[in-house]
């Protein structure tokens, strides 16, 4: 198997469909990159992570799962704070390194409490051509 092959391979094991698996192009520590919107309003929520098992997790549940970078386990959104994420769909991007999670979202998706982590926006000046 060619090193670029052995790089993208899962980290930790998992019982992910392997066609799916496949498809996957994962970070160098097993990681893609999870964006999660909500259902009704198209509000983006948040971005996380998923390895393989946290994918296979969620597309079995219908709980949003991820990994914990940080803390190097599985979560389950909301199994702590209450403020679940019931899975409507998953698409994997054309290049397969990326996740879009389509979720009916209970309460807020940032850990601040707030509906989106994407609340603090950022001034944009265009310069004149």
């Amino acid at each position: 198997m060619p090193v670029s092959d052995l790089e993208n391979q899962p980290v930790r094991p998992s019982s992910l469909d392997p066609a799916i698996a496949a498809r996957l192009s994962r970070s160098s520590d097993g990681l893609v990159a999870a964006i999660v919107r909500e259902h009704d309003s198209g509000d983006v929520l948040m971005l996380a992570w998923m390895d393989d098992e946290a994918l296979h997790r969620t597309l079995t549940t219908g709980h949003a799962t991820y990994w914990s970078r940080s803390r190097q386990e599985y979560w389950v959104k909301g199994a702590t704070s209450g403020h679940h994420q019931f899975v409507r769909s998953v698409a994997l991007d054309c290049d397969g390194d990326a996740l879009l999670v389509t979720v009916d979202q209970v309460g807020a998706a940032c850990h601040t409490g707030t509906h989106t982590c994407f609340s603090n926006e950022l001034t944009v000046t265009k310069e004149n051509a």
